[in-house]
């Protein structure tokens, strides 16, 4: 029960109100928002209204308020749902989700921008969270097992347009000019205005403090601007006489020019692939097609849609592995856990509903799914818990809509990719009759086909879903070319062939040869699927937390409240299920100690302190003498009430104690003001007297080592060798920490795992091998790195997050370019990643493609050599070893064979296994079951590192003198 507001404010819980009817939900809504109460509960769940004005609720001293506290201890607040969030993560070492839902408008992404603010503030006050969204997203925030936030991770699952506000220079070096009214992909925006400038700033800076490079950046402003000059390329054909069917040809060839330079790409390469497409038809053969207008405009803006989700993607990569959880291993620190935050789209029904509409209103009906079964489940779950029987609950199902539209084979968007497959010419009307011929029977489908009397939906053009939150009319018009969405492969390969390293790496799939026959790619609708699945199960795998945001009026006024906008909210978000879903079994539950600490002091035999053998027999005294006895149930741990007016009676009779008890303590406080007075100064005054001791002991000790060294080295100066001859005194303990201590607090805390590992090294490799890097700093991750790896960076970040996914591995530990050898005697140019799990060996030619994955607990040992070449050989249990010589280093020579040694000695070192290093110029290694030598030769005619066959065995040929 939130405290601190009165019965003006309405009721702070949906769940207390005295009928769960529509018509009392909003006027507690309308009353909350008149007041100034924008959030409201039913019980975890909090309903947020968008009040349209600057309000003093999310300052320091609110954090503080909520910090800590429990669910109803204060007045509904994100806050309170935000920390609830926390300590379930933290004292159940459980991954928890919060899911923001709402249409348009109602303050989604404000809500998350609070909740990730709480989060940074209550973990870390140094930080802030400043997160803003124009697209759907998924965000986990890791967690150490402190509760510590260690990084981040950000998921898109939606893309809209983006206007920039860049300088005037900038523009016009891009092709641009300054209203977006000239570009047929910005046309329906607002013309440019002063905010549009601060807010290109504001981003420009934010892309550096991330880490984007100046390069980078100017990239993604030459892509930008080549997607607008990409949609004002018009296409004709030639002659006064025209068909369908004719070949296409561009009208302006300078826009063709402007865009190869913008895109680093050659222009009549650019120009082909706009006009042309070229297809493999199997057995090397070649097919080059002339597009028509019609296909040219199609291909156009389907290269677009892709260059933007894929430039869309870059960024969320690149953000992703600047926030990334680094050097975390869960054997050091514990076991990480993760606060997912969901911002998504809401319900749309609009005027006209095309595709878009479909897809998003189909998300919502997945979420809202999932919704009912998650709160259901929890509701179950802590009945089971707590020993209270079960009853089941009737409720409003929507899986029968969401296997309308994804069920395999019958469902809507089976139906339309079958359609889209189709041999032939297939169109949207064609598409509506395969529908009305296969779903008719269905109970939340119909259409002007199957019902001719409803002259709401045209023939041969709309078709209505019975949603959960109601019915909504779609036409057909564009879902087939809008579920197609089809990118050709030759843009794919014409960007994979740009000059421009950042761009390249966006098209990785270019690199395919163009005589390769390959599958036919996903549609969008089932693209759009996929992700929602995987979505799902995501949050599935969590506790959930939810906000439900309200737009209370179109105008965005702060006073408004339109009570038939807000009808239609609260029952497409199923807010009134929620509540008689919460309110099937007992409406309020509570810990017996909790019940306790705020209703004792109504009881004759519970206040000020219950002498009785359990916090539950206590309980069940208070509410037996108030006479509730007959509207409660007793759990293991909590106390559960049925009715809400039970509640309400015992907060009445708390309400007027509360003024009484306030007085009694004032009293008593004073009184016992003097005695802890004195009580902490004679405290004081043991400290004091322990510290002086201390102090003496100490300096006694420091004069004694002091007055031994006189007594020693005073007539040196006599002796014939000056007094090398003389011994000196073993100094006391407290000198050695004292020394220690100047030169350990001189080390930053984030230092000091590389000095550790260079310890080991140090141990390892000292005396033996000449140089093994201990004076540089170690950087471990070196293919993360845009200067260590120019145009693959990223691409081996997707490929060490898509390996995290599967086998979630905490942190890595190396990873580097190498040149290795197999048991034949071929070398080939590899990469090796070292997680806190495994060895793996990568082919950076496809896309850093896993070719070996090697348990690092089979890892029985290291052999390098005592020169300067970058040889490693990892000995294994077990399992053929692997051989390889670091290369490709920046800068060139930079030697890491210590600091790879260092690294993995401290891994064994805190996981408590053991690690052989040995140093030899001849190394024994066992390739295809057979024990074969190695040794290194160096040589002045070998550019760079490889390796060779010799009599014994294999040789590595390292170029220097």
């Amino acid at each position: 029960m939130a405290e601190l507001e009165g019965p003006e404010f309405g009721k702070a819980d949906f769940v207390l109100l005295d009928e769960v009817t529509m018509e009392q939900f909003l006027e507690n809504l309308r009353l909350r928002f008149s007041q100034g109460r924008i959030y409201t509960y039913i019980g975890e769940v909090v309903v947020a209204v968008n009040p349209y004005q600057a309000l003093a609720l999310y300052g320091a001293p609110m954090v503080e308020r909520y910090r800590g506290r429990e669910l109803y201890e204060r007045p509904p607040h994100l806050f309170a749902l935000a920390d609830a969030a926390y300590k379930a993560m933290k004292r159940r070492a459980k991954d928890t989700c919060i899911v923001i839902s709402g249409e348009s408008g109602a303050g989604k992404t404000e809500a998350s921008k609070y909740i990730m603010q709480y989060i940074a503030a209550i973990t870390n006050p140094s930080q802030r969270a400043e997160v803003e969204s124009r697209f759907g997203k998924y965000m986990d925030i890791n967690f150490d097992f402190k509760g510590d936030p260690t990084g981040g991770h950000i998921h898109n699952y939606l893309l809209e347009k983006l206007l920039l506000g860049a300088p005037q220079a900038l523009l016009s070096s891009l092709h641009l000019c300054r209203d977006p009214r000239a570009y047929r992909y910005t046309r329906e925006g607002a013309p440019a205005c002063e905010e549009d400038a601060g807010g290109y700033r504001a981003v420009e800076e934010a892309l550096g403090i991330i880490g984007f490079s100046p390069e980078e950046v100017g990239t993604l402003w030459r892509v930008l601007a080549a997607i607008l000059l990409l949609g004002n390329i018009q296409f004709t054909v030639e002659g006064e006489v025209t068909t369908a069917e004719d070949t296409a040809v561009v009208e302006d060839m300078a826009a063709v020019t402007a865009l190869a330079e913008l895109t680093a790409t050659a222009p009549g390469c650019l120009h082909q692939a706009l006009l042309t497409r070229t297809v493999a038809a199997g057995g090397g053969e070649l097919i080059e097609k002339g597009h028509s207008p019609r296909e040219a405009a199609y291909a156009r803006d389907a290269c677009a849609k892709a260059i933007y989700e894929r430039l869309f993607c870059w960024i969320v990569g690149r953000i992703n592995a600047s926030i990334a959880a680094r050097g975390y291993d869960a054997r050091l620190h514990g076991k990480s856990t993760v606060i997912g935050v969901l911002d998504i789209y809401g319900f749309e029904i609009f005027d006209t509903n095309s595709f878009e509409q479909f897809c998003i209103n189909y998300c919502n009906e997945k979420l809202q799914q999932l919704f009912i079964e998650l709160v259901l489940r929890q509701e179950q779950e802590e009945y089971q818990r707590e020993g209270i029987t079960w009853q089941s609950i009737e409720y409003f199902s929507n899986e029968p809509i969401v296997a309308l539209v994804e069920q395999p084979h019958r469902g809507v968007l089976a139906l339309l990719d079958e359609a889209c497959l189709a041999a032939g010419t297939v169109t949207d009307p064609l598409f509506l009759a395969s529908m009305d011929a296969r779903l008719g029977h269905h109970p939340h489908y119909t259409s002007r086909k199957l019902c001719p009397t409803d002259k709401t939906m045209e023939f041969d053009r709309d078709f209505r879903i019975k949603h959960y939150a109601g019915d909504v009319t779609y036409s057909v018009e564009g879902f087939l070319d809008k579920n197609k969405d089809t990118l050709f492969q030759d843009f794919k390969r014409l960007f994979y062939n740009s000059t421009d390293p950042v761009l390249r790496a966006m098209w990785p799939d270019g690199e395919q040869s163009i005589t390769e026959v390959t599958k036919r790619p996903l549609t969008a609708g089932t693209l759009f699927k996929n992700s929602m699945v995987a979505l799902v199960e995501n949050l599935a795998s969590k506790e959930p937390y939810y906000v439900r945001c309200i737009k209370p009026n179109d105008h965005k006024s702060p006073t408004l409240f339109d009570a038939e906008r807000c009808r239609h909210q609260v029952s497409y978000l199923g807010l009134l299920e929620n509540v008689r879903v919460r309110r099937a079994g007992f409406a309020y539950r509570q810990p017996y100690h909790r019940f306790l600490l705020r209703y004792k002091m109504t009881c004759e035999y519970t206040w000020p302190n219950h002498l009785m053998a359990s916090d539950r027999e206590a309980t069940q005294a208070l509410l037996e003498q108030h006479g509730f006895q007959d509207d409660v149930a007793y759990g293991h741990t909590k106390v559960f009430i049925r009715t809400p007016r039970t509640l309400v009676c015992l907060e009445q009779a708390r309400a007027q104690l509360i003024p009484i008890i306030v007085l009694l303590l004032q009293k008593v406080w004073d009184m016992r003001g003097a005695w802890r007075g004195a009580l902490a100064r004679r405290r004081c005054r043991h400290l004091r007297a322990a510290y002086a001791i201390m102090a003496f002991y100490k300096r006694q000790k420091v004069r004694a080592y002091l007055r031994e060294l006189l007594r020693r080295f005073q007539a040196v100066r006599t002796l014939p060798d000056f007094g090398k001859s003389v011994e000196w005194p073993e100094p006391p303990a407290v000198l050695a920490r004292w020394r220690a201590r100047q030169i350990v607090k001189n080390i930053p805390p984030s230092a000091m795992g590389q000095l550790r590992a260079k310890v080991a090294a140090m141990e390892a490799l000292g005396g033996l091998r000449r140089d093994w890097g201990c004076q540089r700093s170690w950087a471990q991750d070196y293919l993360s790195s845009p200067s260590e790896n120019p145009g693959q960076a990223l691409v081996f970040a997707r490929r060490v997050q898509s390996l995290k996914d599967k086998v979630h591995f905490s942190s890595v530990l190396f990873s580097c370019h190498v040149r290795k050898i197999n048991r034949f005697g071929k070398s080939r140019d590899r990469a090796i990643l070292v997680t806190d799990q495994h060895l793996y060996k990568l082919d950076p030619r496809q896309q850093y493609r896993v070719m070996r994955a090697l348990p690092l607990s089979s890892v029985t040992g290291l052999s390098v050599t005592s020169c300067g070449a970058q040889l490693v050989v990892f000995h294994t249990r077990g399992q053929e070893e692997l051989a390889v010589c670091l290369h490709r280093t920046q800068p060139p020579g930079d030697n890491r064979v210590g600091e790879l040694v260092g690294v993995l000695l401290e891994h064994c070192r805190a996981t408590k296994r053991e690690l052989q290093v040995r140093v030899s110029d001849r190394v024994q290694l066992s390739l295809g079951g057979r024990r074969r030598l190695l040794t290194v030769e160096t040589r002045l005619d070998v550019p760079t590192p490889d390796f060779g066959k010799s009599r014994d065995g294999f040789v590595l040929y390292w170029p220097g003198k």
